[in-house]
Order: C-alpha cells, then sequence, then structure tokens
C-alpha cells in the first residue's frame, strides 16, 4: 500500500495529554506531520494551548474533525467513547489516550463509586468497549490505543526477544506508583472510571497483556489472552489509622489508592500488578518478565541513564529533573529525555506510520478491550473480597 505523504494532526484536550501528545507530534519523523489545530470545551484554555503553539483554536469539535486526518482523543475518559466513534464515523483515525474507556456512573450529581454494583459497571464498561470497536468495524479509519508502555524502548527490547526466542513467558509483574495524579477530578470515579487500578494499573497491566500477545503471535500465530483475574483494592489514605504527614495526595472521594491485580491467562501463565498513590521519590514504573529462557527488568522510572547530586535546592530551580520527584535536593535519577524512556514520542511516530500505511497498530482497540475487561473483573473481584473472576472475552 502506498504511504500518504502527509497527515493532518488534531488534538482534542489541552491539558497534560495534550501537551505531550503535541511535543510528540513534533518529533515525527520520516513523513509529513501537521498539527491542524486543538479543540477544548473550555475557551481560556483552547485560546491559550493554541497560542502558545501557533495553532489554530476550534470553536466545535465538529470543525476540527473536518479539518484533520488523524484525532488525538487527550480528554477525560468518559469521554472517550463518544468522541471516538463520532471521529470514526467521519473517516478519520482515532488515537485514545489511557484509560480507554471504563464506566463511569449512572450520570446522577451524586453517583457514588464506592456503592455501585460491580457485576453492572463491568457490563458497562464492556458494552462501551464494544460500541468503539463496533465503529471501527464500520469504519475505513483505526483505533489506536495511546498506551506508553507498549511503545517504550525496553517493552519493545523484549518483544525482539519474545519473537526471535520463542519463548514461553512464566510469569510477569509490575507496577506504576507515584503520589498522587496531578488532576483535581482524579478522586471522582464518575470522572475517572476508578481509582488506582484504572489509573495507574492499566500502564503495567497493558504491557502484560501485550506482551502475551506477541508470545502468543511469536508461537502459534495467536494472540494469548487474559482468562480470569483476582484483586484487592484499599484506601489507605482515607482509613481512621492514617497519619498524614503532607506528602502524599489525600482527599480521593470515592476511589483506591492502592490496588493489586492477578492475571491468569490462557495458557495458566500469570501476572501480578499494582498500582498505588503511596509511593514517595518520584514515578516507580517497573516490569520483570520471567521467561522459560530468559529473565527481563523493564525500569522505565526511574532509570540510571543520568544521575545527579545537587547539595542546593535552588541551584535545580530552572532544571527539570523526573517527573514527581519531590525534591531537587540530594541524588536523583535525573532523565535526559524522560518522553524518550517513557514512550510517548515512539507511540506517536508508530502510529503515524501505521495510519499513513493502513497497518494495525501494536496497540490498538482490542488490547484496550482487554484492559478494560480485566480492569472491571478486577474490581468485581475486589468486591467478592479477592474471589476469582472470569475476564470477559472481547470480540
Amino acid at each position: 500500500m502506498h504511504e500518504r505523504s502527509e497527515l493532518r494532526a488534531g488534538i482534542v484536550g489541552s491539558g497534560f495529554a495534550g501537551r505531550f501528545h503535541y511535543e510528540a507530534l513534533e518529533r515525527v519523523y520520516g513523513m509529513e506531520c501537521r498539527v491542524a489545530g486543538v479543540y477544548s470545551p473550555t475557551e481560556e484554555n483552547r485560546l491559550r494551548f493554541a497560542s502558545e503553539r501557533g495553532l489554530q483554536a476550534y470553536e466545535t469539535l465538529e470543525e476540527l474533525m473536518d479539518a484533520v486526518d488523524v484525532m488525538h482523543l487527550c480528554t477525560p475518559p468518559s469521554t472517550h467513547e463518544e468522541m471516538a466513534c463520532a471521529a470514526l464515523a467521519a473517516g478519520r483515525h482515532v488515537i485514545i489516550e489511557k484509560p480507554f474507556t471504563g464506566y463511569f456512573g449512572d450520570g446522577s450529581d451524586d453517583f457514588d463509586g464506592r456503592s455501585f454494583d460491580r457485576e453492572r459497571g463491568l457490563e458497562a464498561a464492556l458494552e462501551s468497549v464494544r460500541r468503539i470497536r463496533e465503529a471501527e468495524r464500520n469504519s475505513s479509519a483505526m483505533v489506536m490505543y495511546a498506551e506508553n508502555w507498549v511503545y517504550a524502548p525496553a517493552i519493545q527490547k523484549e518483544r525482539e526477544i519474545l519473537e526471535k526466542t520463542g519463548a514461553q513467558i512464566v510469569w510477569m509483574h509490575g507496577e506504576e506508583g507515584h503520589s498522587g495524579s496531578h488532576s483535581p477530578y482524579y478522586g471522582i470515579w464518575k470522572y475517572s472510571g476508578g481509582g488506582s487500578l484504572m489509573g495507574k494499573g492499566v500502564h503495567p497491566l497493558t504491557a502484560v497483556l501485550y506482551l502475551k500477545q506477541v508470545e502468543g503471535r511469536a508461537r502459534s500465530g495467536e494472540p494469548i489472552r487474559p482468562a480470569s483475574v483476582s484483586c484487592r483494592t484499599h484506601l489507605i489514605t482515607g482509613a481512621p489509622s492514617y497519619h498524614d504527614a503532607g506528602h502524599l495526595r489525600t482527599g480521593y472521594r470515592d476511589i483506591e489508592d492502592l490496588a493489586a491485580i492477578h492475571v491468569t491467562f490462557e495458557d495458566d501463565t500469570a501476572a501480578v500488578v499494582i498500582a498505588s498513590e503511596l509511593v514517595l521519590g518520584g514515578v516507580h514504573n517497573w516490569l520483570e518478565v520471567c521467561a522459560n529462557n530468559h529473565r527481563t527488568v523493564c525500569n522505565i522510572n526511574p532509570n540510571t541513564a543520568m544521575q545527579t547530586y545537587n547539595p542546593e535546592e535552588s541551584q535545580f530551580k530552572d532544571i527539570y529533573v523526573v517527573e514527581k520527584i519531590g525534591t531537587k535536593q540530594g541524588w536523583a535519577c535525573t532523565s535526559p529525555d524522560e518522553d524518550w524512556f517513557t514512550g510517548y514520542q515512539h507511540e506517536i511516530q508508530a502510529f503515524y506510520h501505521d495510519a499513513a500505511n493502513g497497518r494495525a497498530p501494536e496497540s490498538g482497540s482490542l488490547l484496550g478491550g482487554d484492559t478494560i475487561a480485566a480492569v472491571y473483573a478486577g474490581y468485581l473481584s475486589a468486591a467478592r473480597s479477592g474471589q476469582e473472576v472470569e475476564v470477559p472475552r472481547v470480540e
């Protein structure tokens, strides 16, 4: 298939994700990729984002959609389904930032994420996945799930090892944790669709699901997919016994701040993922793969590519060290190019070449759907005190 010479990008959202998507788009090479503009429902934010980058600010989503080939959904997950389906119906490729989709309540103002029926939440999340995938099947365009862990260099190197050695992954364990989200909406289920498992756990969870897909394709031509999960969740900072020293974010309304999920795959192998808001000293992102012929440790954050010692906090006032480090004094694993290590630029690079060539992405709607199915099966398991729950099949 002939590669398209230029693709026009449209960014939906003007926050943290919108910023790093724009920066990654600036790094795309090997083809023409032009950012046509931005849309955000808040006029002030939309105009500021556009003016700082010399972009056109569109007043409606439809106007932006008419001007682009690829839509970047850098918005809260509660908005993803509606926007994705609209873009696909218009024949626009859509890049969906994590989490893919989910269950965001019954629409009531007083919805409480602590008390809803977890079986209903699982089914509603799966219905959302099905609608997105159906819209994709009926479209000339495709869904690309922006899970940066899949495209992180360490994870892609492990992909190469699996493909070239025919390894079987016996088990994996990984974690994402830090001291709490930037977003004021993160602690409210109807906006975020969950807590630590949804907001942080999807990163290592998607990575382990992806690597088992890779293994299956390499060994038999078919992906190995999740079969069941067991899970526990906690709100440690909301417990009466918690002593707040002021370093961890607190005040989560109706979500968990700690989760652990055990995944069993179709081939009876397993993975354990931990997601936490209770980690000081910067982001803690890692994944260990234990295979029948090798072992790999992927240190995404922190890693020792660069280390600095700073005896005085003020010296590094204008120097970015690494996300959520807390203090710039003393030793730090300073990241010389954080986006490179975490896979942000790599995922956008891959997505645009996939779109230009009509090639299925490594991280698409099936992987995003399996992640959501595992997450909400996990929430059902946690409601049953860790009882094993089957992961529904995403078709």
